[in-house]
């Protein structure tokens, strides 16, 4: 028998861009016992969907295939970004890392490696153009 896991769809870190939605679904591959709750964390701090901040839903799915919960952060801010835990009461947690990004681009991460092939092919042009010039 597999133990009870909760799983976050997606990578383990997720880039949105200021001002936009988090949304986060976590599932839980029991079908006996669905959890009697499943609580989200912000770092070490429970998820208050009253809180003054606003804006914070879940919206939790219990049907014979397992349970879902999705956690939905609108207007994201840059205090939103952190580790964010899915715990359902009787199941293994599940957590993914959220950046919030203030107008940088998410794949700015991911191109640094393409501009470093342009500088490399840059250089070896430069080299074959100087010792050319010098036979």
């Amino acid at each position: 028998m597999l133990d009870a896991q909760a799983t976050i769809s997606g990578p383990p870190e997720i880039y949105v861009k200021k001002g936009s939605t988090i949304s986060l679904t976590c599932s839980i591959n029991i079908h006996s016992t669905p959890p009697s709750s499943v609580l989200w964390y912000h770092g070490q701090a429970v998820i208050d969907f009253d809180s003054p901040r606003g804006g914070i839903s879940l919206e939790t799915e219990k049907t014979e295939a397992g349970t879902t919960s999705k956690l939905l952060v609108t207007k994201a801010l840059l205090s939103d970004s952190g580790n964010y835990t899915c715990m359902p009461s009787n199941a293994t947690p599940a957590s993914t890392v959220v950046h919030v990004l203030n107008g940088e681009h998410p794949a700015a991460m991911q191109t640094s490696r393409a501009s470093l092939s342009r500088q490399m092919i840059l250089l070896i042009a430069l080299i074959l153009i100087a010792t050319a010039s010098i036979r």
